[in-house]
């Protein structure tokens, strides 16, 4: 029933981080922290490796697709964001390691207050005024504390990644959500290969690992698909309508722990 239920929740999150550029560990994670009675630890390796193969579908699948990712500044994010989710997660085991089962409400608190800030300004986003960033070293900057907040916070790059790509690089909807799919994808692919070096990997069993995986590249295809036979203002749409899920997620978990 446990696998089951597990591939179920990681297509539906995929297929929705595919659609939004959220990846899908934003809704993962909160779920399976509510529902699955698995340790935090193991929780966030699952969910980053089914994202890490909801993100390598969804980039194979749109190589033909009409929206492009910006491969200079792009790759310079990813980049950025890749290091700096290394020392994210190195925070956050610090902070773990010393604040006890405290590091957790003080990280379902800023899930909350990200959420409603990013809610806030795609609301607003049009009476603001955007910027165009092109410096390469500020690109790789913004990428590490991108990187950083979204390790700490172990949602692999979600909401965060496509405010900044709104407002530092003047991106729509479509084309910041699969810019944000690319720095996910090299996000995640650093993330693992750096808790298998360090030998870090949780207890897990390996039916729900294939399961979920299987169903993060399933709904990495569908949500590509579908994202494509939307327009721009239906991809931000939906961005909103799922902000305030993810915003009444972490509500529910932050009570839980309170």
């Amino acid at each position: 029933m446990r696998i089951f239920f597990s591939f179920i929740i990681c297509v539906a999150a995929t297929i929705i981080g595919g659609i939004s550029g959220v990846g899908g560990g934003v809704i993962i994670k909160p779920v399976m922290d509510a529902v699955s009675g698995m340790s935090v630890s193991s929780i966030s390796f699952l969910s980053g490796c089914t994202v890490l193969g909801m993100s390598t579908a969804s980039m194979i699948n749109s190589r033909n697709g009409e929206v492009r990712i910006d491969r200079c500044r792009g790759t310079l994010l990813a980049v950025g964001a890749a290091a700096g989710g290394v020392t994210g997660k190195e925070l956050f085991e610090c902070a773990a390691s010393a604040g006890g089962s405290g590091i957790h409400v003080v990280q379902q608190v800023l899930m909350v207050v990200v959420t409603l800030g990013v809610l806030v300004y795609t609301v607003y986003s049009g009476r603001i005024h955007t910027l165009k960033v092109e410096n390469k070293a500020v690109c790789v900057l913004i990428g590490l504390v991108l990187g950083g907040v979204s390790a700490f916070l172990g949602i692999g790059g979600g909401p965060v990644n496509l405010a900044v790509l709104y407002y530092f690089f003047s991106m729509d909807s479509k084309t910041a959500a699969m810019n944000s799919l690319y720095i996910i994808f090299f996000s995640q692919s650093t993330s693992l290969l750096n808790t298998l070096i360090r030998g870090n990997v949780p207890e897990f069993q390996w039916s729900i690992l294939l399961t979920m995986v299987m169903g993060g590249i399933l709904g990495g295809i569908i949500g590509r698909w579908v994202s494509e036979r939307m327009d721009n203002r239906g991809v931000e749409r939906f961005f909103r309508g799922l902000l305030v899920v993810i915003a009444g997620i972490s509500f529910y978990n932050l009570w839980c722990l309170i």
